[in-house]
């Protein structure tokens, strides 16, 4: 899954027109379906890649490149025949002129080639795939990169006929009768725009409904949100601005300084984990405790067998949307981040602490299900039916609750190599829990590997409660956590389009937060914890458990590199190499 090609309903940015001029009168399925066979056409036409948006004024572009790193490309209007570049980065917006040269190649027919500074490329996409894949720098002046693509989520005749009456009603603009022009010459008449939209203000009422109705069917994004795409604001020169030289490739710029939407609020970087081992106080262990004390184990043990795997992938849910910012958001918590939802906070250069937080929980957690799995769970028999259990509470957090990254983490304990390689305990769960077996294998491994590959249907269906930020994560933070296996797109031929997919569906799911929240909620309704089973899947505890009061203060390199080696020995211990078993009691 590329750049181009992307599903139209529920990937890039919601696509709004501008309340005082338009109105949209051809039903919104007919126009996803158009917009459908068009991102489907061959890869040579600019109009098959979601991230074109053809002739697109420069103020439209620049309201809808909200983050860093986020881009687009558009028509240049004032060098025909080139493209532009839109970006941000540094919390400015930048325009990068793509030129258009011929190139003797050996032959009768010249080479066209498209250059940014001093690269040149065979095509557009392969500008775009260039720059995404090396993180090279668009410029050594600006330092500006490019990751997520702005995808339109309409027909190019759609938008350039918006566009087209848009630069026709602007006759302040200097470049007004250029733009003219260059429209004509590309054969958009101005006096003979389809119907589709039209300048009638008087109907802006009755119109509303409709125009809605492109918006994406899970989308919760209202008026407020800053994503103006396509919609009228107002933009201020900055008199401090330094001008760019065109050598450099850029068209000249100005600063975005005033928003309508109101005063931005600075967030607070956090600096500090939200987890607080040394502090943490147990209902189940005493102040000081060596890692993994049997009574500990044992009682935990008795815990997760004692109940079904609906009510533990229930507290699982909780714990997990407590430390993501899904649930219980005070809005104090909502000023600091400076966002609503802290599945937003994750995509922001300032949401690393909570990115390191999840982290931390994702690694944390596994390892305790494979310590309860390896430590403490007696004869061949009791491990497969722990196993069994293992698999059915992946399997409710997945179906019952929507818990995406709950689901993965008990997918990672099941994964890890000192488990898999029991070769005689998952004979004896075939034998005694076929079922389980077969879910494990048929249903549970290809959600799971679909996902990773980056399938936004599999990583955020209508119900979700916590998406798969497993990706992301690994993506922005991974450090040096042994024992972990090569991401895809560390080894995979498609590993440029493996990372584009992953970062695209993470910003769907930050304009999705509320959903996330709303389904939390109604999830948890009615729900009635246990202390100590919401306990034993609280981060802290399992730190404590895992690694003792003395030792989690150790950095989280050096806790996970010993902790590997003791998942290895009571593994080693459990099934030796070459046929001995050994059998607990």
């Amino acid at each position: 899954m590329g750049l181009s090609h992307l599903p139209m309903d529920i990937r890039g940015e919601y696509v709004k027109f501008s309340k005082e001029r338009y109105l949209l009168d051809t039903p919104p399925e007919k126009l996803r379906k158009e917009l459908e066979e068009e991102l489907k056409r061959s890869s040579d036409d600019m109009s098959s890649h979601g991230w074109y948006h053809g002739l697109m004024p420069r103020e439209v572009s620049e309201t809808l490149v909200l983050r860093n790193g986020d881009f687009l490309i558009r028509d240049s209007l004032t060098s025909m025949g080139d493209y532009v570049l839109t970006s941000r980065w540094n919390h400015k917006v930048l325009h990068f002129v793509i030129g258009k040269v011929l190139e003797e190649s050996g032959t009768f027919r010249p080479r066209v080639q498209y250059q940014l500074g001093r690269e040149s490329f065979d095509s557009v996409a392969a500008l775009i795939h260039f720059y995404v894949g090396s993180q090279k720098p668009l410029s050594q002046e600006s330092g500006a990169h490019i990751y997520c693509p702005i995808n339109r989520t309409l027909p190019l005749r759609i938008l350039e006929a918006a566009f087209t009456v848009t630069l026709k009603q602007d006759p302040v603009s200097p470049l007004s009768s250029l733009r003219r022009t260059f429209i004509q010459k590309q054969g958009v008449a101005l006096d003979d725009r389809p119907r589709t939209l039209l300048a009638m203000p008087h109907r802006l009422s009755s119109s509303m409904d409709q125009i809605q109705m492109i918006r994406s069917p899970l989308s919760p994004l209202g008026e407020y949100v800053p994503s103006t795409a396509y919609n009228t604001i107002s933009h201020h020169r900055s008199p401090s601005a330094t001008p760019v030289l065109p050598s450099e490739g850029y068209e000249e710029g100005y600063d975005v300084l005033e928003h309508s939407r109101g005063v931005f609020s600075v967030p607070l970087v956090e600096k500090e984990s939200s987890f607080k081992p040394g502090q943490y106080r147990s209902l189940l262990m005493p102040a000081e405790n060596k890692p993994l004390e049997a009574s500990i184990l044992k009682r935990v043990k008795e815990l997760l067998t004692e109940v079904d795997a609906r009510t533990a992938a229930w507290h699982i849910t909780k714990a997990d949307c407590m430390v993501a910012r899904i649930l219980n958001v005070s809005e104090e918590m909502r000023q600091k981040m400076a966002v609503s939802s802290g599945l937003e906070l994750l995509t922001l250069p300032h949401g690393q602490q909570l990115r390191l937080d999840l982290w931390e929980r994702f690694h944390t957690m596994s390892f305790m299900m494979a310590a309860e799995l390896l430590g403490c769970t007696g004869s061949r028999e009791e491990r497969a039916a722990f196993l069994f259990k293992a698999i059915l509470l992946a399997s409710e957090l997945k179906s019952s609750q929507g818990n995406m990254f709950g689901f993965a983490t008990i997918m990672r304990a099941l994964e890890l190599r000192q488990v898999k390689r029991l070769e005689q305990t998952w004979i004896t769960l075939r034998q005694k829990h076929t079922e389980g077996a077969i879910l494990y294998e048929k249903k549970l491994k290809p959600y799971l590997k679909s996902m990773n590959e980056g399938s936004l249907e599999e990583c955020m269906p209508s119900d979700t409660t916590f998406p798969h930020v497993v990706p992301l994560l690994s993506l922005l933070e991974r450090g040096v956590a042994v024992g972990e296996e090569a991401e895809l797109w560390e080894y995979t031929d498609m590993g440029v389009d493996v990372v584009m997919s992953h970062l695209e569906t993470a910003r769907t799911m930050a304009q999705h937060g509320e959903v996330y929240c709303s389904n939390a909620q109604t999830k948890l309704q009615g729900f009635q914890e246990r202390p100590e089973l919401l306990e034993i899947f609280l981060t802290e505890f399992q730190m404590r458990l895992l690694w003792g009061s003395r030792g989690v203060v150790a950095s989280q390199t050096e806790r996970y590199q010993k902790f590997d080696k003791v998942l290895t020995a009571l593994s080693y211990k459990l099934e030796p190499p070459g046929g001995q078993r050994v059998e607990r009691t």
